[in-house]
């Protein structure tokens, strides 16, 4: 199976939130990448593409911590579709990603999801660093850094765009 990582672009909106839709329980996730594609915070979108369909998605938006950047990144986790699973295509899009972002100067990233799937990217508890999420993710939000000495340790609180809101 070959997999294809390359920036969205326009037209691929339908497939993403359809592998959204289909990846979680509710359309909460693909309507939070819609929201944020609205209003121009989709920092860095990949699509996953195997035989010309869309079958993987990967979304970063800025955050921002109370000691940090602007431009540090967070990410919605990486879906693709239940045939696709297991199979490397989520892990591509995220190294890809995480690679994409350190090109762009980003210094490092939170996520939110399962510490023993990330830990395995460099994502370590994000208490390490003195980092606090506005949701109370606990252990599962996480940080990696990207370019050494760039992550704020003690940086207090991060925070998410306004799109996250009605999800929460």
């Amino acid at each position: 199976m070959a997999v294809v990582v390359r920036p969205e672009r326009p037209g691929d909106e339908e497939a993403i939130h359809a592998v959204h839709a289909a990846s979680f329980p509710a359309e909460d996730e693909a309507k939070l990448v819609d929201a944020l594609r609205a209003a121009g915070r989709l920092s860095l979108s990949l699509v996953a593409v195997v035989e010309g369909r869309v079958v993987g998605h990967v979304a970063f938006s800025p955050v921002t911590a109370a000691v940090g950047r602007n431009r540090d990144r967070h990410w919605r986790r990486s879906p693709c579709w239940r045939k696709y699973r297991r199979r490397g295509v989520a892990a591509e899009l995220i190294r890809a990603g995480l690679e994409a972002c350190r090109a762009a100067g980003v210094g490092w990233a939170v996520v939110l999801g399962s510490p023993a799937y990330y830990g395995r990217f460099g994502f370590r508890a994000a208490t390490e660093f003195g980092l606090s999420d506005e949701y109370g993710g606990g252990p599962a939000f996480q940080a990696v850094e990207l370019i050494a000495g760039t992550l704020p340790v003690s940086g207090g609180l991060v925070r998410y765009a306004p799109e996250f809101a009605p999800w929460t």
